[in-house]
């Protein structure tokens, strides 16, 4: 895989300076922006999968999670074209309407790994096609969101915890 150029940022999301990926995931971490996304369906699910992670490795997680990339023509992604990248990527999804919906910052330690990240939260809603890729994610399910929340308040270790900080956001704001 190549290199990835991504956006430090200071504690309120304001763009600092251009780092490595490896530069932002190491040590102490460099705080970056990052995404998380929860996508529903029509019918009032929620889109999971268990994602393959270095630390948190065959567990539940939200849709999908990436950085804003800055790329070779100078230009960085912006939330949406992140997100899209991402979707595309781990699931085939090429098309659905997103909206930012919050923001949240994570910090956790874990060895010589960090992650400390500036979390911006985007929803969206598909009813397409799901063809996950095997490279990011062992499987993946629709979950009716009552059965979301208490599953992930009864069985906290079985998801990750920036899914359980964007499912708190989401439940305040009463879109889970």
């Amino acid at each position: 895989m190549e290199e990835q150029t991504i956006l430090a940022v200071d504690d309120s999301g304001n763009f600092l300076k251009y780092i490595s990926k490896e530069e932002g995931h190491k040590g102490n971490g460099i705080r970056h922006l990052a995404i998380t996304v929860f996508i529903f369906n029509s019918k009032g699910e929620v889109l999971l999968q268990k994602r393959k992670h270095k630390i948190f490795d065959n567990i539940w997680d939200n849709t999908a999670s990436t950085h804003q990339l800055h790329l070779e023509n100078g230009t960085d992604e912006t939330d949406e074209e992140a997100t899209l990248r991402a979707l595309n990527i781990e699931y085939g999804i090429k098309d659905v309407e997103l909206k930012i919906v919050g923001a949240f910052s994570y910090y956790a330690k874990y060895g010589d790994l960090c992650e400390n990240e500036f979390c911006k939260l985007l929803v969206g809603i598909y009813d397409g096609e799901i063809n996950l890729n095997s490279e990011v994610g062992y499987e993946y399910k629709w979950m009716e969101k009552r059965e979301f929340l208490k599953d992930l308040e009864q069985n906290p270790s079985k998801y990750t915890p920036w899914c359980k900080a964007a499912a708190k956001i989401l439940k305040k704001k009463g879109i889970l």
